[in-house]
């Protein structure tokens, strides 16, 4: 394998998939500049400049929780969409063969049985808090097939359960759970709070994977040069957001009590991926949550506290 081009590099799961690679001795691409994907000219500015790629990871995104997907769905919607459908049709444009595209677990039905199999695609409604989102990276991943069939390419979509870990947004209103917790547990227990509250009733479910781990899934599809079709990857267990929230709380050393406001939304209420094929394939993830939240817990203090101290 030659050079590989990271897309969205600067981004945690970009970020983590450029560690893994460099780890392993490959050549590396990124752009520093920043490139609009929304924007075939910049792509084109981007691709155009003499340089080969073997393998190129879409991880560019607009990403956010329920509040941020709920607040502005239009953006979600067509920022993703045209990231997507010019990243893709523009890799094919200047002839490269292989690509792998991120995409993500919510585009599996609000309702559909679990664990999700990749075969569960478009056989009911999506949830609507995030359906803008969830619709852009279907039509990631149907261009993706197109290309395979039209032309030949080996253009590979991933779905990955939700993420964190390195280089996470812990943004209090727009980032996803997991990293919102941490920021929000961290000033409570800064504070001296008695309590904090947490969006929902606490019931949904969730599973939670580091970002390193999909990282190295990522790579491990690439070496393994698969081939067939969508691939979940994801960790196989799932925890309800009442129990994050405890062990979220540990990590951070909150002792307080823990308050659930069921008047706001709660989203899916389970979303646990089958991830059988990934695992038939030779793959298992290695890290635990407490191992993971632990890590993100001192990557937010190491930024937060520099934030603070500008």
């Amino acid at each position: 394998m030659g050079n590989i081009l990271v897309l969205g590099h600067q981004g945690m799961v970009g970020r983590a998939i450029t560690r893994q690679l460099k780890a392993k001795g490959y050549e590396v691409t990124t752009f520093d500049r920043k490139y609009d994907l929304r924007l075939q000219q910049d792509i084109g500015d981007m691709l155009g400049t003499g340089l080969k790629y073997d393998y190129v990871f879409v991880c560019s995104a607009k990403v956010g929780g329920i509040m941020a997907n709920s607040t502005y769905p239009a953006d979600f919607l067509y920022d993703n969409t045209m990231i997507a459908m010019n990243v893709i049709n523009s890799a094919h444009e200047y002839g490269i063969q292989n690509l792998m595209f991120l995409g993500s677990s919510c585009i599996y039905p609000k309702m559909a049985d679990q664990p999700i199999k990749e075969e569960y695609l478009m056989t009911g409604p999506l949830e609507p808090s995030n359906e803008g989102y969830a619709v852009a990276k279907i039509a990631g991943l149907k261009l993706c097939e197109a290309m395979n069939k039209q032309h030949g390419r080996n253009y590979v979509a991933v779905m990955p359960t939700n993420l964190y870990g390195i280089g996470d947004k812990y943004d209090l209103q727009n980032s996803h759970v997991l990293p919102a917790l941490i920021h929000k547990a961290h000033l409570a227990k800064e504070q001296g709070s008695s309590d904090i509250t947490v969006w929902g009733s606490g019931t949904p479910r969730r599973e939670f994977m580091y970002a390193d781990d999909m990282a190295d899934a990522c790579v491990f599809l690439m070496e393994s040069g698969y081939k067939d079709g969508l691939i979940n990857i994801g960790v196989g267990e799932d925890v309800s957001i009442k129990e994050l929230t405890e062990l979220v709380c540990k990590v951070v050393g909150f002792k307080g009590e823990i308050l659930f406001d069921s008047s706001k939304p709660d989203g899916t209420p389970r979303k646990l991926l089958d991830i059988s094929k990934l695992k038939a394939l030779g793959w298992k993830p290695k890290t635990s949550l407490t191992d993971g939240i632990n890590e993100a817990y001192k990557d937010f203090l190491r930024r937060y506290l520099i934030r603070r101290e500008i």
